[in-house]
Parts: structure tokens; C-alpha cells; sequence
């Protein structure tokens, strides 16, 4: 069953031979303000618009859950070096309301086998709206 995806560089699911899913995921919206100071007084705030939306979570990447760590490391790192946009979608719905680069990756391997095999790792994602 698919759960969401970003663009066609990763796909959240879960089937029989394949599990990707995300914990942790937080959203932030904000506005951007801009302080004006007023001399004897406090200062005047002015809204100067929204700010660009933010998202975070996290991923298991477990080859005994159908998942090729190293692979799909590769693809996210190099999607986050070259500047790869695309729509967030979860649950069939886009996250905000434009296209998401990938900022950042965090990686924790967890397990190594023989020969340099990476079996298990955890990623933190952090996408930023782009307009």
C-alpha cells in the first residue's frame, strides 16, 4: 500500500516484500515579520508575508524489510546535491503548497556486515517549500 512519495525519488510504502515508511514527521508554517522601531515606543511589527514551509522526519532503511540502504542512501544524497525539487505527497494529499528540496540528510548506520554491507540504517530528511 502506498503511504506517499517525493517525486519518483523515493516512494513510501508498504507491501509484502517492501517496507518504507517515516516516524516523526513535523511540519512548520510560519510568516515573516518585519520589526519597525519607534522611537518612545514599542516597536511596529508589519506581516510581509508567509514563509517558506519546512518538513522532518525520519526513515528506517532495513534490508531484511525489502529496502537497499546504501542504495537509497546514494539516490537522496545525490537528489540533495543537485538540487532535486518535487512535490511531498502522504496519503494521496501534497504537503503544502508548492514543490520540496530535500536540505538535508542526516545519516545513522546502524548495521554493518561483512565486507562493508550496510544492512540497516536511519535517516532524518529535511525538506524545504520551494517557490
Amino acid at each position: 500500500m502506498a503511504i506517499g512519495n517525493w517525486g519518483k525519488t523515493i516512494k513510501f510504502e508498504v507491501t509484502s516484500n517492501k517496507v518504507l515508511t517515516f516516524s516523526d514527521f513535523k511540519r512548520t508554517v510560519s510568516g515573516r515579520w518585519k520589526s519597525h522601531p519607534i522611537v518612545g515606543k514599542k516597536p511596529k511589527g508589519e506581516f510581509a508575508g508567509p514563509d517558506a514551509s519546512s518538513v522532518t522526519f525520519d526513515i528506517v532503511l532495513a534490508a531484511e524489510q525489502g529496502v537497499k540502504p546504501r542504495a537509497t542512501i546514494t539516490t537522496l544524497e545525490k537528489a540533495a546535491e543537485t538540487g532535486v525539487v518535487d512535490y511531498l505527497y502522504i496519503g494521496g494529499r501534497k504537503v503544502g503548497s508548492g514543490k520540496m528540496a530535500l536540505e538535508n540528510i542526516s545519516e545513522t548506520w546502524d548495521e554493518i556486515w561483512k565486507g562493508g554491507e550496510l544492512v540497516k540504517a536511519k535517516c532524518s530528511l529535511t525538506f524545504s517549500e520551494y517557490n
